[in-house]
């Protein structure tokens, strides 16, 4: 989404000059968003596919918006940056082509992700008698997310091209009607991959919010009821966390498009650089936050990501974290719920053996 600026903003009439020292403090800005987001987000991927356990509905999505988000890390943040900063374009057509298209792919993927997990959230703790989705059709939903957002972003793939100046090249989108039609397309954008997804988790999360807690999970009649709903709450707690800090870091950007198309004298203020490489900061910074949030506030990817650290002297790996993650999960129904009520009948003859394996199906990720 970096690069659907008019021609004002990317420079063809205006350049900056920033002082040597100023570029420097914003390479190693832009250069920690890179490590800590690639890093981290492979961290992720590794965790989800190497592990049996954690290859649940919710983490499968979790696993697209890691990869959505290392892409983008990887192939736009530094490029996005030396653009910005220089005004200068060393990178080629096919580049400058990919470099227009991905981040709003990318960008959509990983909202769209989050959508997917809030709605899977609300129908199993709304609607627990109804089946879960398969792992085919999770596939097929993650499938449909990137074509959607292929679909999205090829006007700017079509329409972009380099342009030779007296002094520089320059990489922009080239559409028909040069003011109208990108200030429109962000528009577009901007409801389609901020506003729309955002409202949609807002509602959902809301009523599993009260749900979760003001009342009481429809179809849980265990007498592990309260394990069952701290587990619900800590996962849904999470993603709401995830959701928040996307929303915060995308804020300003579609602000300051909006603004300068709003309002064209603006993309010729002194200052409008560093506003620019702040907000693009901001955004792109959206990509490493996911991993240290999962780190944080879920004990499997935790237990994840101290494997990985486990050469630190200071980083200990007990023998609960080995089993957080080679621990095979006990599920012999689809649907925990509908277990826990089947089972709370036949509760005389389960005693407490039946405790521990409720707990280790109650860890939701």
């Amino acid at each position: 989404m970096v690069a659907t600026q008019n021609i004002d903003t990317l420079g063809l009439t205006n350049q900056f000059v920033q002082p040597p020292w100023r570029v420097a403090l914003w390479s190693v800005a832009y250069s920690t968003v890179l490590a800590v987001a690639v890093f981290g987000n492979l961290i992720v991927i590794w965790i989800i596919l190497a592990h049996k356990r954690m290859r649940t509905v919710t983490n499968y999505f979790l696993l697209n918006l890691a990869f959505s988000d290392v892409s983008m890390a990887a192939f736009n943040t530094l490029i996005n940056f030396i653009y910005a900063a220089h005004g200068e374009w060393y990178f080629g057509q096919v580049y400058c082509r990919f470099h227009n298209f991905f981040p709003v792919t990318a960008v959509f993927a990983s909202i769209y992700s989050m959508t997917a997990i809030a709605i899977d959230r609300y129908m199993a703790i709304i609607h627990p008698m109804k089946p879960r989705l398969p792992a085919k059709a999770t596939l097929g939903v993650i499938v449909c997310i990137w074509s959607l957002a292929v679909v999205l972003a090829f006007p700017l793939c079509y329409f972009s091209t380099i342009r030779t100046l007296p002094q520089r090249t320059v990489c922009y989108v080239a559409w028909p009607r040069m003011a109208e039609d990108s200030f429109m397309y962000h528009i577009i954008v901007t409801v389609l991959v901020y506003i729309l997804p955002l409202v949609v988790m807002g509602i959902t999360y809301t009523i599993v919010g009260v749900t979760l807690w003001g009342g009481e999970i429809p179809g849980d009649s265990s007498d592990n009821y309260q394990g069952q709903l701290q587990a619900k709450r800590k996962v849904v707690k999470m993603m709401i966390i995830v959701v928040v800090t996307f929303a915060l870091c995308w804020l300003p950007y579609h602000v300051y498009f909006i603004a300068t198309g709003l309002n064209k004298r603006l993309s010729k203020w002194k200052y409008i650089q560093q506003v620019y490489l702040s907000v693009l900061w901001l955004a792109m910074s959206s990509t490493m936050y996911n991993p240290i949030i999962y780190c944080c506030l879920n004990s499997r990817f935790r237990a994840g990501f101290k494997q990985v650290f486990r050469w630190c002297p200071f980083v200990r790996v007990s023998s609960y974290d080995e089993l957080e993650l080679q621990s095979t999960r006990l599920r012999p129904c689809h649907q925990s719920s509908v277990c826990t009520s089947i089972l709370s009948k036949d509760k005389s003859t389960r005693g407490n053996r039946s405790k521990p394996n409720s707990e280790l199906n109650n860890k939701d990720s």
